[in-house]
């Protein structure tokens, strides 16, 4: 069945070309049943693959089918091939089980809309491009789906283009990964000039021989590809974007931030990992901007309104965890907070959608809901699941298995890590309590909007399986005082090797810190938002201390800073060269042909003697030149 790794992106991909080729002839049903079978479909193979790769794995632990060759010009000989090893199975698995859930749960969500055909067809095409960026044998093709999902996240953040914010969003977005793109681009360049060959294996086992440890070519490749990642995964300084992105239907920030997307930079960074070992200050920067990262994005989701909006800034925070386990050599501990954050992120977006389709005039405002819990049963018990994952409350969540997993192995690299870890342990404070914050303010207390309509199962079901994922899920890899399950690190060390560990005592009271800081930022959301004193509501009135909560809404800042660094110069110069002075050179080359053909217009006579004398005088002038020289 492994030989049939090309019907994992090929599903998907026929679904999105019915959909588009029908163009929104077919009744909803029948679209309902082509935007979801495909991807149902690959996740069946992907298990069926899943199964057989564990348990009769092929040589090398590794499986790689060439398709056909692409391009074959002189040494640069790229094929459109697949790479399966237990890296990009762990994300094909997470990919299109997570996905077919929300896309069984959109048939539902997006009932009625204008554009449920072209809805799904985009959908079903975000998952196909990211199937090819994970299981991509080479990097040109990687690039392929690197490109496809960006361009994907742009017709689906403005889906509802009708609404011109929504446009601005999706332009945002677009404009914004570009950049990070255009690093990436040159990234690959540069590893094709110095390696000749973008063939993933080939390409880091030659870098391994060719290029000494901190080599300036290798940290000057991977940092290239680490501001590709940026753009993609929303990191510090490129994670403006992602925030607006909740422009588009729920369901589409569920699989952006979940499944697709938003990961493509962390898959990016562990695939090509060997690279990164040979640039060790670049792999630090890593780590450095993902502690940035969550550190800054969790405070800005503690003071948002918009129920998404926190759990956009959630997500660029989660990624920053990622990011600081890539960049401390932890491997395996980012792919495993992958997992869990796509499990319980994929639910709080689903519950958030929950929320959202029963309240009237579809209200995102938290603090426009409130006393939710009784009245809609289903949404507050996923919601409140996928919050104690994400605050990583400690034995029954896969986040705390998957968070603690990222702090001790932090800890474990000792030298200027113990600041990382630090800010880490402060963002799961921070986090604990602005995702509990949304808890006790969206579900419990007075009512404000009235409930309308109602959902059936196939809103259910995907909220019901992503909540068991959201605990069951972390259960693959434990720390030794709690079982000393390693089933994960295990499978996946034949990519990244044993995971280092804190060992003995220090790994317990690691653990111990972190379930007591994640428990303490519960405890204050419960003492701020459910017992609230009324010195707590003078406090919070106070102008410091208001002006602190706009910094933090606006995101510290980051769009009005470039608005005025980048937007408006930018702008200005628009201004300035409105009529383009590149233009008018070519414009210039355009006039002076018609200018000539004028001139020679006027040769045009239809005298026979004007036209005998004009040949003659350019035979005596030909015949002068050729006795001169």
């Amino acid at each position: 069945m492994i030989h049939d790794l090309w019907l994992v992106p090929a599903f998907p991909l026929l679904g999105a070309a019915i959909l588009m080729i029908s163009a929104g002839r077919l009744p909803s049903r029948a679209v309902a049943l082509v935007g979801v079978v495909p991807v149902a479909a690959s996740a069946i193979v992907s298990a069926i693959i899943g199964i057989g790769f564990m348990a009769a794995p092929p040589s090398g632990h590794a499986f790689t089918e060439i398709l056909w060759r692409w391009i074959a010009i002189g040494g640069f000989r790229p094929a459109v091939g697949l790479y399966l090893d237990p890296l990009s199975l762990v994300m094909m698995l997470v990919v299109t089980i997570v996905g077919f859930l929300i896309l069984l749960y959109s048939t539902e969500f997006m009932a009625g809309d204008e554009g449920y055909s072209r809805f799904f067809a985009y959908m079903n095409l975000f998952v196909s491009a990211m199937l090819v960026l994970l299981l991509a044998s080479n990097l040109l093709f990687l690039y392929v789906g690197w490109e496809g999902v960006g361009l994907c996240s742009y017709l689906l953040i403005g889906f509802w283009y009708q609404d011109a914010a929504n446009g601005l969003a999706a332009r945002k977005a677009f404009i914004v990964t570009r950049i990070g793109d255009t690093g990436l681009m040159i990234g690959l360049f540069v590893l094709f000039t110095h390696l000749g060959t973008l063939d993933i294996q080939p390409l880091l086992h030659r870098a391994a021989s060719v290029w000494p440890h901190g080599s300036a070519i290798a940290s000057l490749a991977t940092a290239l590809l680490l501001i590709g990642a940026l753009g993609k995964s929303a990191q510090i300084p490129l994670q403006t974007w992602l925030p607006d992105a909740m422009a588009g239907p729920t369901p589409v920030s569920a699989l952006i931030h979940a499944a697709t997307m938003v990961t493509a930079g962390v898959y990016l960074i562990a695939r090509m990992h060997g690279l990164y070992m040979l640039a060790p200050a670049i792999q630090m920067t890593v780590a450095a901007i993902g502690a940035a990262t969550l550190f800054v994005a969790a405070f800005a989701a503690l003071n948002q309104h918009d129920i998404k909006r926190i759990l956009a800034y959630s997500t660029v925070s989660q990624i920053g965890y990622m990011f600081l386990a890539l960049g401390v050599g932890a491997w395996t501990a980012a792919i495993f907070h992958f997992m869990a954050h796509a499990f319980f992120k994929a639910l709080l977006f689903l519950a958030a959608g929950a929320i959202t389709m029963r309240l009237e005039h579809h209200e995102h405002d938290i603090f426009r809901m409130g006393g939710l819990a009784k009245k809609l049963p289903v949404a507050f018990w996923s919601f409140l699941i996928g919050s104690a994952s994400l605050a990583a409350l400690p034995l029954v969540t896969a986040g705390f298995y998957s968070k603690e997993m990222i702090l001790s192995e932090t800890w474990a690299h000792g030298g200027a890590v113990p600041i990382l870890w630090a800010a880490g342990l402060v963002t799961a404070f921070v986090t604990a309590l602005y995702i509990f914050r949304a808890v006790f303010i969206v579900f419990f207390g007075e009512a404000k909007t009235p409930i309308v309509g109602r959902y059936g199962i196939r809103i259910v079901l995907p909220l019901a399986v992503l909540s068991v994922l959201a605990v069951i899920g972390g259960f693959v890899e434990t720390p030794n005082g709690l079982g000393g399950v390693t089933i994960f690190s295990r499978f996946m060390g034949s990519v990244f090797g044993p995971a280092p560990l804190a060992a003995g005592a220090t790994e317990t009271a690691l653990l111990v810190f972190a379930s007591l800081v994640s428990l303490s930022g519960v405890g204050l959301a419960w003492l701020l938002y459910m017992r609230p004193a009324p010195r707590f509501a003078a406090w919070t009135q106070a102008p410091s201390v208001v002006a602190w909560r706009a910094f933090f809404l606006s995101g510290w800042g980051f769009d009005v800073v470039y608005d005025r660094l980048v937007v408006r110069p930018f702008l200005y110069v628009v201004r300035i060269n409105r009529h383009d002075a590149i233009d008018d050179v070519y414009t210039g080359i355009a006039e002076a042909s018609r200018g000539l053909h004028r001139l020679l217009k006027l040769t045009q006579t239809g005298r026979i003697r004007w036209y005998a004398g004009w040949l003659a005088a350019g035979s005596i002038l030909t015949i002068a030149v050729a006795v001169i020289r």
